[in-house]
């Protein structure tokens, strides 16, 4: 019996001791671990996102008391899918027109900061050095999701390469008129670089011309003006998120004077521009 007593006290203690470690490793409401740090988990595309959020995490982010977690997404869909899940605590791969057309068509309940910097769009061709090269009849590549196929298409009537009956969000329905007959045709923004050889011409999105080696300063035949831009990317997170205080630190850190710096010395071609 006196054993058996013994026996019930040992399980209490190392029932005790096991509570007090599961207790002090685990968050409370609002994310903060017992050392004050939060983790966010945030998805990003690969680059520049990626790259800019793991420089904010190895340079900025412990003296904010935040901790990044990164998971990387080569599509536009996902994220925000997650984020609405709450599979993340917020995402960074996207601008307002393309937010706010995510929100009107699938209710998303989000919140975002401003922009933190602007991928330029740029045409490119693996065939021709020159804007006239292009031929008459030839293809044309283009995204095929709305607000970042407005913005291609806008940037080829910025060439004279097409007339637009409509500037305002425009879609290839839009398409009024074009002097050499061109074929304007859309395709998934993450395939396009792969299919630029066998198109006379294409518009691509400034991530994915860097992860294919392609720098806009250097091998586009037109780039896009960043100026007045409105199309800078942004951090969004769900709008009753616990972590609310601590997004809206790393929101900080992304516009800070360090970030901007960071963007400039790593893409020095203008890649990649600084939006505050």
């Amino acid at each position: 019996m006196r054993n058996f007593k013994k026996i019930i006290a040992v399980s209490a203690v190392a029932t005790l001791s096991l509570a007090a470690c599961s207790s002090s490793g685990s968050n409370d409401s609002d994310g903060k671990n017992a050392d004050g740090v939060v983790t966010l988990t945030v998805g990003a595309s690969p680059v520049p996102h990626a790259d800019i959020l793991r420089f904010v995490d190895e340079k900025l982010a412990k003296d904010a008391g935040i901790d990044l977690e990164i998971k990387e997404y080569t599509d536009y869909v996902q994220p925000n899918v997650a984020l609405d899940a709450q599979e993340l605590d917020a995402n960074f791969f996207q601008h307002l027109p393309y937010l706010e057309s995510e929100v009107k068509e699938k209710g998303f309940k989000f919140e975002h900061g401003k922009g933190v910097h602007i991928e330029p769009y740029a045409l490119f061709s693996k065939k021709y050095k020159k804007l006239e090269d292009i031929p008459t009849g030839g293809r044309i590549l283009v995204n095929n999701d709305p607000s970042n196929q407005a913005r291609a298409l806008l940037l080829l009537e910025q060439q004279g390469l097409i007339k637009l009956k409509n500037t305002k969000n425009p879609t290839l329905l839009d398409i009024e008129s074009s002097p050499k007959n061109l074929k304007v045709v859309e395709s998934e923004a993450p395939a396009i670089p792969v299919q630029l050889p066998d198109a006379d011409a294409a518009v691509i999105n400034g991530n994915f011309a860097l992860e294919a080696g392609l720098v806009p300063s250097k091998d586009a035949l037109a780039v896009e003006s960043g100026e007045n831009n409105p199309y800078a990317n942004l951090l969004a997170w769900n709008r009753d998120s616990k972590k609310v205080e601590a997004i809206q630190k790393l929101d900080k850190l992304l516009h800070s004077p360090e970030v901007a710096s960071f963007i400039k010395d790593k893409y020095p071609n203008g890649e990649i521009i600084p939006a505050f």
